[in-house]
This record gives C-alpha cells, structure tokens and sequence, in this order.
C-alpha cells in the first residue's frame, strides 16, 4: 500500500500493505465463537471459532444514490462446536441470513453481527451462512485518519481495505490469516464497470446494467478484496508466460498513466525471477480518479491506485503480491514484513535498472537527522494502528533488509527472499519465522542485527 503521507524524507515513494492473525482465534469459552482474534491493535477484527473456505458475493451498486445491495454466501468450517458465531459488519442493514438453509436469528453490536443457528455447529463440520443486505457503505476512518473501506467517488466507488474497511461492503471474519477463494458478481449501470479481484469471467448487459463476474481461485485475505466502480478505459490481454492482464483506467488518469502501466509485464517479470513464480493466475491495475484518498493498495492481483502511478509505486504494490498478499501477516505488528520488503523491492529495481544503488539509498536515509520521525519507533513494533502506515515501518524496515544483505551477501541474501516468498505461499509469516530462514540460510547469528534495525527505536550508533 502507499499513504501519500508516508513518504521518506528523502523523497522515495512509499507503499502500504497489512496484517494478521489466527484463522480460528482463541478458544472461545462454551461454544460461542469470539468476536475478535485479539489482534494487539485492532482487537475485534476476525472471529474466531470457525475458518471461511470461500465467499460468494452477489452485489448491486447504484453511483447516483451510492445503494448496495448485497448477498454474500459464506462456506465455512467450524474450528470448535457453535451455538453462536460473529461476522464483521460495519453499518449496511441485514433483512435475513440462513445456516445450513434454515433462518438464523442475529442481533448487531457495532461491528459484530452475532449469528445464531437454529441447530448448534458440531466441531470440525463444514456449514454454509447466507447473509442479505442493503444500504449505503461508509467508509471507516482508520487511526492514522485515512479513509478505509467503501470510498465513494465521483462516479462510483473506490474500494480499498487496509486494515479495516472489508466490513463496510461485506461481512466477513476480517482478519489477514483467514483467508479464503472467492467469487464476486457486481451489477452496475450500463457504462461503468465493476473490477475485483482475480480471472474476468465474463460480463452480461440487460435492461441498462452490466453484471461482472469474477473469480480469485488463491486464498485472499478480506482486506485486500476490492469491487471497485467508475467509468474505466480497458485494457486486456495475456502475457506469454499465459498470465491474464486486465487494466481499468479512469479516463483522466489514462494519460499519466499509460507508460507506468506499460512496463506492467516487465515489472512482474523481473520481480518473478528475484522473488520466485508470480503467486496468482491474473494480474493488472485498477487506477481510480480518487484525489480524496491519498493512497494505492496492493488489492490481490490488481493494485488499486488512486491517481495515476509513478513506476516505484507500481514496483511497490506489484511486489506486495508476494510479500503480504500471497505471503500475509499473522499480526498487524509485523507489517514491516509487508512495507519493508515491498519498500526494498522499489531500491533494488532502481539498483538494477540504471538508477542509484540500494546502499546509496541506505546512506542517504541514515543521513536524516536523530530527531527525524524515521528512528520514532521500532519497526517491528510500530505501537499502535495509527503508526503502522509511518516511515519506520517502510523505510527503516528496508534498511534492516541492506543490513542482512551485507550480512550475508547478495547471493544468499536474494536466496532468503526468494525462500520466503516460495515456502510461505498462499500463507503466513512472522518476524521470528523470517529472522530463523536468514540465520539457517546464512549460517551466522543476526539476533543482534534484526534486534538492533527492527527492535529498538531511535538511530543505531553505526550504519
């Protein structure tokens, strides 16, 4: 992801991504599911007590009143016996849900939509909740004071979710390590379209609306879902390693835009041979006129960018489809696994493509002053959700990364990333599970270094 406010001192663009958690949570006293994963910094996001499979979301969307209608069927898997269970629902009013096709009762309580089924869930049963709804999404504001979630637009919506804003357009357990497939069918009034995530399945115009329908096969987290709406310039087509390319441009961005997403193709190439196979069947981008926003997403398979992008932000969020979406958090403190890495990607693309080396990048940023906001907190624990988008987690998590690169050299180190990437596909990490694959690929100790780069604030005495 990239918060425009984040920006380094020495002017290098910046990205955002993520979070994580346990897929079924704590264990939950008698046999209700909990309504959180006890996230240190966003507590009620997730749910614990049971892991969705798939989401299936049917979704109409009218821009002139900005209504949504929606219907969302939720394949499921208890992690203990249910009487109860909670989704994440911000806002957006329920008229039914089912279990198993029988009603449901439910009750709402700011966030959680507490579900109870008329027959109990045994333990380690797959069940299927069908959820209907409607109204007018609202974003989120996040702590950092950014908009999260359904963002509407000028014409149509904006639709990003880092780290809270999935709930504002469907219900979900809102947690980066449950991840789930999904498919979404997103009607819109004839001229605008709907994009999501994954493989275009195909789109069908009657009685002045399109229906869109598409398919992400590879397990996403909630957060990085998107349906975004407007009035798009297309562009699609299938790179020879067969990998399918759908770009959506606003008409006023398609200018800027035009030579960045170009080098789309040759980015993803590039970063394949660095990080391993690209993680997903479809690829692209999703550019908004959405000035209002102030940041792009690394969505899965198809960053959202909110004007058009400068090459390091595509670098950046094309990069995260490895480090955060394909490989995700199990905590929002460790998102310096997703900003550190993607950061560093954007200062070894220009090492490689003619522009300054990774370590001159690296100097200049010890260069900052000891006051400067780049040495305010440890990156590996940024302190609170208001932090986690800031210059410490991106920038200074970059630095570690030059630090274990000198370390252990550049042929292991490329080796480490690209054993992260390949291990830990379609699932999760954490900090101590990246600092044990550096140490066992190198064969050195680097406690020391990670606790001094990633574990302490303030400026270390030597670079």
């Amino acid at each position: 992801m990239s918060r425009r406010g984040a920006l380094v001192a020495a002017g290098l663009p910046v990205a955002v991504v993520a979070l994580l958690a346990s897929a079924a949570g704590p264990a939950a006293a008698g046999t209700a599911g909990a309504p959180g994963v006890n996230d240190p910094y966003f507590p009620l996001a997730g749910n614990g007590g049971y892991h969705v499979k798939h989401y299936d979301l049917t979704l109409g969307y009218d821009p002139g009143t900005r209504h949504l209608d929606g219907r969302a069927v939720i394949t499921a898997r208890s992690t203990q016996q249910l009487n109860r269970f909670n989704l994440d629902l911000n806002g957006l009013k329920v008229t039914s849900i089912t279990v198993d096709q029988a009603t449901a009762a439910f009750s709402r309580d700011g966030q959680e939509l507490v579900v109870t089924p008329r027959k109990s869930i045994a333990k380690d049963r797959e069940f299927r909740a069908v959820v209907t709804y409607s109204g007018i999404p609202e974003p989120v504001t996040d702590p950092d004071g950014s908009l999260d979630g359904w963002i509407p637009t000028d014409d149509g919506a904006f639709v990003a979710g880092e780290p809270q804003g999935a709930m504002t357009w469907f219900p979900a357990n809102n947690h980066p390590k449950d991840k789930a497939s999904y498919d979404f069918t997103v009607t819109v009034p004839q001229g605008r379209s709907a994009v999501a995530n994954g493989v275009l399945l195909g789109q069908t115009t009657s009685g002045g609306r399109t229906t869109f329908r598409w398919r992400q096969s590879e397990p996403m987290a909630a957060y990085l879902a998107t349906a975004t709406v407007g009035t798009f310039k297309v562009e699609q087509y299938t790179t020879p390693g067969g990998l399918k390319v759908y770009n959506a441009v606003d008409p006023r961005e398609a200018a800027a835009s035009a030579p960045v997403l170009k080098k789309l193709p040759s980015v993803l190439d590039w970063e394949s041979k660095i990080f391993g196979p690209y993680p997903f069947r479809a690829a692209g981008a999703i550019v908004d006129h959405a000035p209002k926003v102030g940041y792009a997403l690394e969505t899965q398979s198809r960053p959202v960018y909110d004007r058009a992008p400068d090459l390091s932000t595509l670098v950046h969020e094309s990069a995260h489809q490895w480090f955060g979406d394909s490989v995700s958090l199990t905590t929002w403190k460790d998102i310096w696994l997703n900003e550190g890495f993607a950061t560093y990607a954007e200062w070894l693309y220009d090492e490689q493509h003619g522009g300054q080396s990774a370590q001159k990048t690296f100097d200049d940023l010890y260069a900052t002053p000891a006051d400067d906001e780049l040495w305010s907190f440890a990156p590996a624990d940024p302190g609170s959700g208001e932090h986690i988008f800031e210059a410490p987690v991106y920038s200074r998590g970059a630095m570690a990364l030059q630090k274990v690169r000198q370390a252990v050299g550049d042929k292991t180190f490329l080796r480490i990333l690209r054993t992260w990437a390949t291990d830990n596909r379609d699932g999760h990490g954490t900090t101590a599970q990246f600092i044990r694959l550096a140490e066992r690929q190198s064969g050195k100790k680097l406690d020391t270094l990670f606790h001094t780069w990633i574990g302490t604030a303030g400026k270390p005495s030597r670079p």
